[in-house]
């Protein structure tokens, strides 16, 4: 008797074992679309992300271990070129299951344009990702484009996975309603502090501000390997100070050195907005958290002024 219930565990072990490793594996280059395929692979699966927290999307170097899960993934999701360039040679070698999302059908795209920025001939060469023309990469902060993005997710995951195909669209259904109501509600809290005054370091909110009815004044480009000259950082100051009170967002997990020194005796509150939700746990309403998260900094700081 022993040996049959032996026996009988074995089996069911070794099928739970097999269905576990017949789940689609999902990797994505960044968390905001880890967060997204978490809320349709929700009780299937679990995704994978490619950059740890704090690393950059424009400039990383891929470890032999990060090569070895690109070529294990099933399906693999980057914005593209215009953000994650690094990966543009290794991904020649896997002719499918890649997506970038930037090329995704019906997205509202954003280019930077020259009103976008205060360019300067000495900090242009630090901020090549945002020159006018280019496209805004940060394309994952519209929950218009999250609901796409997870449309394509649920219909390649049910392709791929067919026996839990209704699961992925009840779970693209649920997220689609989720982002509904919760646009209601951020426009309802942002609202308020629209008109306020506030700038940021990273040119990275337009989409967000674009849904939520908002407005940066003006994006101070410069990083910690090239420090601004007197001229441009006066050229900020005066900027700061002609709006008066206002807030001025830096990214974790480093504020710039010159913040401090920039705003000094000026009514600027500093502040923090993370754009790729570091701190957010991956679950199936972990992106929602993203952009409450965006919403909460903005309208704590706006609020005060």
């Amino acid at each position: 008797m022993r040996r049959i219930f032996s026996f009988t565990l074995l089996i069911f072990g070794t099928m739970a074992l097999g269905s576990a490793q017949a789940q689609p594996q999902i990797l994505t280059s960044i968390k905001p679309l880890q967060l997204i395929a978490a809320a349709v692979q929700d009780g299937v699966g679990e995704p994978d992300v490619l950059l740890p927290v704090g690393a950059s999307a424009h400039h990383y170097s891929l470890r032999p271990s990060d090569i070895r899960r690109l070529h294990q993934a099933d399906l693999f999701y980057w914005i593209g070129p215009s953000m994650e360039g690094f990966l543009v040679e290794i991904l020649k070698q896997r002719p499918t299951g890649t997506q970038a999302v930037q090329e995704l059908p019906d997205l509202q795209l954003q280019y930077f344009g020259d009103s976008d920025h205060q360019h300067d001939a000495e900090t242009d060469h630090a901020d090549a990702e945002h020159k006018p023309g280019s496209l805004d990469a940060h394309l994952w902060l519209s929950s218009v484009n999250a609901r796409q993005i997870a449309r394509r997710m649920a219909e390649d995951l049910s392709q791929l996975d067919p026996s839990h195909a209704q699961t992925y669209q009840d779970n693209l259904a649920a997220f689609i309603q989720r982002l509904d109501q919760l646009d209601q509600r951020l426009k309802q809290q942002l609202t308020p502090v629209a008109d306020k005054p506030f700038f940021v370091f990273h040119e990275a909110y337009n989409y967000f501000e674009q849904v939520y009815g908002l407005a940066h004044r003006a994006a101070f480009h410069f990083s910690e390997e090239n420090t601004p000259g007197a001229r441009y950082v006066a050229q900020l100051r005066t900027q700061l100070q002609d709006a008066g009170p206002s807030c001025l967002f830096s990214e974790p997990p480093v504020r710039p050195r010159l913040a401090q020194s920039l705003t000094q005796g000026l009514p600027v509150t500093l502040a923090e907005l993370d754009a790729l939700g570091g701190s957010i746990p991956v679950t199936a309403q972990g992106y929602e958290q993203l952009l409450e998260q965006i919403a909460q900094s903005l309208s704590r700081c706006l609020s005060t002024l």
